[in-house]
């Protein structure tokens, strides 16, 4: 880990008594600080600070340690910094996490055009439907799709994920066409895991609405939920980013046009802004603007009726 930096973590911590307040002013996650401070205290073989709920100070080997931070960065900054333009060409390898419906049906494509862009870099696609520690598992960026953010780390945002409500022809002439959100207690709902497992959020002209569903299947991935959905197991919440083009082929149909179910927001999440690599920049570039585009990326409202797709309701009502 690189000691300058690490060294103007501790000066800062130091002179602020602040975690927090020193992660703002570096511009990166309190995880990253927390790590800095534990390799100072590592390379100095003592530890350096004491933490209390209220304050923090510097231990006898902090003190020691503070008068050689400075030093040491007095002298890193008399020295000249070489201007190399071939610093800023995005290069090296980046690691990626996301889940794997947004992987397989977004990502893998735009990594595929953002590598033909960037021949000197690489990626390494981590596929994980859990939120994964960044700097536990060295990870450069993660693609998430949320709307609660881990506060201790820094996130830009992509664009918006609209869902939908939808099942196939089959099940809904076997079991009803649901017309009301309330109505969907009476069906067989294929429940997220981690997001919305029991309750539902629908949003209509400012109208909010949450839903108590329940079903005998469940899944940490929307990838398996949608494969069942498929098999007329039941009704499942999708992104619209995975399930319009099912809806195309008429394989689902969409349900409660109405009602919109809540959106979520996507966003690339990473450690730090202090000494971003080029690689690194260049990716977040690229996937803000691919998610602006809607020939890569849904709007979050629901997809405009098709034609036929009334008469088939009716038939399966």
């Amino acid at each position: 880990m690189d000691r300058i930096t690490a060294s103007q973590v501790f000066l800062n911590v130091a002179e602020r008594g602040s975690m927090t307040a020193t992660a703002e002013a570096l511009g990166m996650s309190r995880a990253m600080v927390t790590r800095y401070l534990a390799h100072m205290e590592g390379w100095a073989g003592a530890r350096l600070l004491h933490r209390t709920t209220r304050r923090i100070s510097l231990t006898p080997a902090g003190e020691e340690t503070l008068v050689r931070s400075r030093q040491m960065l007095e002298i890193a900054g008399q020295m000249p910094v070489a201007a190399d333009a071939q610093d800023e060409l995005p290069r090296g390898l980046l690691r990626l996490s996301c889940a794997q419906s947004l992987a397989q049906d977004i990502l893998a494509p735009a990594v595929a055009a953002f590598l033909r862009l960037h021949p000197q870099t690489a990626v390494d696609l981590q596929i994980s439907d859990r939120t994964v520690n960044l700097v536990e598992e060295r990870i450069d960026l993660a693609i998430r799709i949320t709307n609660d953010l881990d506060p201790n780390l820094i996130a830009r945002p992509l664009g918006i994920c609209g869902s939908l409500v939808c099942a196939t022809p089959a099940y809904l002439a076997a079991h009803g066409t649901p017309r009301l959100p309330q109505e969907l207690a009476l069906h067989n709902c294929l429940t997220h895991s981690y997001f919305g497992k029991s309750l539902w959020q629908f949003e209509r002209q400012g109208q909010q609405l949450a839903v108590p569903v329940g079903g005998n299947l469940s899944a940490n991935e929307s990838r398996v939920l949608l494969a069942a959905a498929l098999e007329g197991a039941g009704i499942a919440m999708q992104p619209v980013y995975s399930a319009e083009p099912l809806m195309a082929s008429g394989r689902l149909v969409a349900l409660l046009p109405e009602w919109r179910p809540q959106a979520l927001g996507v966003y690339g999440v990473y450690s730090s802004r202090r000494q971003m690599p080029a690689a690194l920049r260049a990716m977040l570039d690229f996937l803000a603007e691919r998610f602006s585009d809607p020939r890569h990326w849904p709007p979050a409202g629901p997809p405009a009726p098709r034609r036929g797709t009334a008469r088939a309701r009716s038939r399966t009502a």
